[in-house]
């Protein structure tokens, strides 16, 4: 990305869209944009004020206001002004400065957004099959286009861009809204089964025409050849230096653009350096919609079957238990129907109420009793305790650490004399300590020139021994033979 200074800068001609009077700026700027597709550029201070007043909600409008409103626009650059001095006869008239009014460039690509963002939502978007195959001929026409004039490469050029421009938009466009939270939940519902099958053939037919011209596309971008698009190139920028134009063009930042837009439809159709092409992409993530839409809709099948089965099975058992004869018939239906197939029964002493062995269960009070199940993995919840304070104990363990390495340290300092380790001449040392050293010596010699730090920080070099001489290192738990080393700290 190109910082420059166009894009650090704040785009002030923004301004009028969201400040105290933008119910009135935003009415002028249409007027103009209005006037500017009918080609009428030029507009003075009272064909303004005329068409405001005209409407209801500018009834109190004013032509001060209006003046007002005029200069702030055209110091906010929305608008260009101009003085008129066709009608000027005398000095009091050029004194009275009369303006003529302007749409400036910037405004008309402002309003012109503004007016697809009103549309936003009429216009739709949509995943048209023909975008692909016209985009698939337009590439096969580049091993002949090359051959025409500069004016005939350029239309081709400017029909591939168009084209493929509206095909990235649309597709995007209409994912975004099948993915939207709307979507998903009108897809939830009963009503999308009528709508269900003609978006699936409707994205069906957009996987198989993608199907069929990616393969098409991608053998053709991988067929052409460098002097191919060099020629094509220059007869695309040979065409845009010959327009007429007030500002001056920067040709490198043109065929940079050029080249660019190029590269964008190659690697829309073809993956590169292991990077899934972005119409995989969009093959992907079509196919993943119309499995969702199928998902939703078998729930939504299954629910609504469920939902009938069940209300003919309570209206059945409603008119069973409407015929039993008397209540314990009644029960015995339920027992039936509600009860479990294979009871359990539970043996013991348990309290009751009366002794009577005619009593049945609905005459005797309930109780529950608690069972557990016979799994091994079974585990019984543990009971939720509050957060206890551990504070003191971890400082205590941090005192206790930072001792105990700082009690190492001095150790180990205590073997080095004059800013140096010599291995020959080390006492009888814990192991431990031959550990720490031999991890130095380890940490030097991996590298080129021998240098390293120690855990605190000390950098170190390593000296290698003359003649390949030996030491032996006298440890607690044994002897250690190696080579004679010193380690010298810098």
């Amino acid at each position: 990305m190109n910082i420059s200074d166009k894009l650090i800068k704040p785009i002030i001609e923004t301004k009028y869209l969201h400040v105290e009077n933008t119910d009135r700026y935003r009415v002028i700027i249409r007027y103009f944009y209005l006037q500017y597709e009918k080609l009428k550029y030029w507009i003075y201070q009272e064909e303004v004020y005329e068409a405001l007043v005209s409407q209801d909600y500018f009834k109190d409008y004013t032509i001060e206001q209006c003046q007002q409103d005029l200069t702030v626009l055209a110091d906010w650059k929305n608008l260009l002004k101009m003085q008129d001095t066709k009608k000027v006869a005398t000095v009091e008239e050029f004194k009275n400065r009369k303006f003529r009014y302007q749409l400036s460039e910037y405004s008309v690509e402002i309003e012109r957004m503004v007016l697809r963002l009103e549309n936003l939502r009429i216009e739709g978007s949509s995943l048209e099959p023909t975008l692909l195959e016209r985009i698939r001929e337009r590439i096969a026409q580049i091993h002949t286009i090359n051959q025409e004039e500069a004016a005939s490469v350029y239309s081709w050029w400017s029909s591939l861009n168009n084209d493929f421009m509206l095909l990235n938009q649309n597709y995007q466009d209409y994912m975004r809204d099948l993915n939207s939270l709307k979507a998903e939940e009108m897809m939830k519902t009963k009503g999308f089964l009528l709508f269900k099958d003609k978006l699936v053939d409707y994205l069906r037919s957009f996987v198989k025409s993608l199907q069929l011209n990616v393969g098409s596309i991608e053998q053709i971008l991988g067929g052409i050849s460098e002097s191919i698009l060099d020629e094509v190139f220059s007869k695309i920028f040979e065409h845009e230096l010959s327009i007429p134009r007030l500002d001056e063009i920067d040709e490198a930042l043109l065929k940079e653009r050029i080249q660019g837009r190029f590269q964008s439809i190659k690697d829309w159709f073809v993956g590169d350096n292991g990077k899934l092409a972005e119409a995989e992409m969009v093959f992907d993530m079509t196919n993943e919609i119309i499995r969702k839409i199928t998902r939703y809709a078998a729930q939504i099948s299954e629910q609504s079957n469920l939902g009938a089965n069940r209300r003919e099975e309570y209206y059945k058992i409603a008119s069973m238990f409407k015929q039993c004869a008397d209540m314990a018939e009644a029960h015995q239906l339920a027992a039936a129907v509600f009860g479990v197939e294979q009871p359990i029964h539970i043996k013991g002493d348990f309290p009751r109420i009366t002794e009577s062995i005619n009593s049945g269960v609905y005459e005797e009070e309930a109780f529950k009793v608690l069972v557990l199940p016979r799994s091994r993995n079974y585990r019984e919840k543990a009971k939720k305790s509050a957060i206890v304070d551990r504070t003191m104990e971890k400082e205590q363990a941090k005192q206790k650490m930072l001792a105990k390495l700082e009690a190492e340290k001095r150790l180990l300092e205590s073997y080095i004399t004059d800013n140096e380790l010599d291995f020959a001449a080390l006492p009888v040392i814990p192991p431990e300590v031959r550990d720490t050293f031999l991890l130095w010596l380890s940490r030097a010699l991996e590298r080129k020139e021998k240098k390293a730090k120690t855990d605190e920080g000390r950098s170190y070099i390593v000296e290698a021994p003359d003649n390949s001489l030996r030491c032996t290192i006298e440890c607690t738990d044994g002897s250690f033979d190696m080579p004679h080393y010193k380690i010298r700290f810098v």
